[in-house]
């Protein structure tokens, strides 16, 4: 499943909606990990995100979490990844992708400096300029 997944990101073809859950769950749970503190919190924000954007049920959600806490430890490294999610996602929708990333990162409420570096990193490899975010805020 995650191999398809992985070899489809590197295909010119249109990724499926399962698949964009996936890669996004994956993104998100890589950006929790990044400081070696993957908590509740963090986690309860990853469900909170996929059961909006994807009209999940709680259940549903911490399914698809788990999935992607899979394929995160598989998947390429993060520049490359969000490079395929780049190349086949549309700028409003990654732009939301990186909202939902920078909610991750402040879930715990701390901004730490290794999740901050790698939030930056995907958002400037997803061609998201993040002043955007400050727009869509307010």
């Amino acid at each position: 499943m995650f191999q398809g997944l992985l070899s489809r990101l590197s295909s010119p073809t249109p990724i499926e909606a399962t698949d964009t859950q996936l890669a996004l769950g994956a993104l998100l749970v890589r950006v929790a990990k990044s400081d070696s503190h993957y908590d509740a919190t963090e986690i309860g924000q990853i469900d909170k995100i996929l059961s909006a954007r994807f009209g999940l049920n709680p259940v549903e959600a911490m399914k698809l979490r788990a999935q992607c806490e899979h394929l995160e430890h598989d998947a390429p490294d993060t520049q490359d990844f969000a490079a395929k999610v780049k190349e086949l996602v549309c700028y409003e929708e990654r732009s939301a992708i990186v909202a939902e990333v920078w909610n991750v990162v402040m879930a715990d409420g701390v901004e730490r400096n290794e999740e901050k570096c790698l939030f930056t990193a995907i958002s400037d490899t997803l061609g998201v300029d993040t002043a955007d975010l400050r727009d869509r805020q307010a």
